[in-house]
């Protein structure tokens, strides 16, 4: 087996060295066949891996989803590219805007009561002449009906309808400036949401237009900072100023209601106490 071994090995060895004595005895064709198989082979080497590559890079892309930024990651990104200097104050006006709303809104909820049954109670009081005990209902019940209520009845003793009118009127104005307490600053936001937006929008194009100087060319990569910061602060003040003017509309509806309803019950109360003669007409 040894011996066979030897053979074949030897067979290989003195046809490796017959090619080579061939080889140099015929340099062209030993060039050009030297080139069809070197450059066969390097092209078959080098577009294999690279189309290997494409592959896998392909099929990692279909594996790999995409993430998705969720929308608080993309409005901290945007806030972030356009400046936090100037996007914290459309910001400020966003947070106290909101405060003075909410703290309207609930306080607008609590003094709203059933006023219909409201007005039922004082009058079965005031028909069987019982005023201190309307006065008690008044002072047990919260809101400004009650108050303008409690108002009339305390100078109902007065005898004269002209000083209950005038008593209602007067402390009607007092409860009006409650109720609409706070709306003074909430609507200077809502102007100064905008205007903070666009002075944050002319800073940037300065800043554009600086960088345009500087760099002494137009191009998208020098102007881009600027006019990011310009557009992204005129949006966030635009989105502060919608925001807080639908919740200012909807506190002065809320206080709307209320003033008529309290116009209606002083009315009544008028046409109450000159109906069971508590005062004179």
């Amino acid at each position: 087996m040894k011996k066979i071994t030897s053979l074949l090995m030897l067979l290989c060895v003195m046809t490796l060295s017959v090619q080579g004595v061939f080889a140099q005895d015929n340099p062209e064709e030993n060039i050009v066949v030297t080139d069809d198989s070197s450059a066969s082979t390097a092209a078959d080497d080098s577009v294999a891996p690279v189309k290997i590559q494409e592959d896998v890079a392909e099929s990692v892309e279909k594996e790999i989803p995409e993430k998705k930024e969720s929308g608080l990651q993309v409005l901290k990104n945007k806030f972030i590219e356009g400046g936090p200097g100037f996007m914290s104050l459309p910001l400020i006006c966003l947070i106290l805007g909101l405060a003075i709303s909410i703290e309207r809104i609930i306080s607008l909820f609590w003094m709203s009561i059933n006023t219909d049954k409201f007005v039922a109670q004082i009058e079965e009081e005031v028909s069987s002449g019982n005023l201190e005990g309307a006065k008690e209902i008044c002072r047990n019940t919260r809101g400004p009906i009650a108050s303008i209520f409690y108002q009339g009845l305390d100078r109902a003793d007065q005898g004269s309808i002209d000083v209950v009118e005038k008593s209602v009127v007067s402390y009607g104005s007092v409860q009006m400036g409650q109720l609409e307490k706070g709306l003074v600053w909430l609507s200077l936001f809502i102007a100064l949401a905008p205007m903070l937006g666009f002075m944050g929008t002319v800073v940037g194009m300065i800043g554009a237009f600086d960088a345009i100087k500087a760099a002494g060319d137009i191009s998208p990569t020098v102007v881009a900072d600027g006019i990011s910061v310009a557009l992204l602060t005129t949006v966030a003040g635009l989105v502060v100023a919608i925001i807080l003017q639908v919740f200012y509309n909807f506190i002065t509806s809320k206080i709307d209601s209320i003033v008529n309803r309290m116009e209606d019950a002083s009315i009544s109360l008028v046409d109450m106490l000159v109906k069971n003669k508590v005062v004179k007409g």
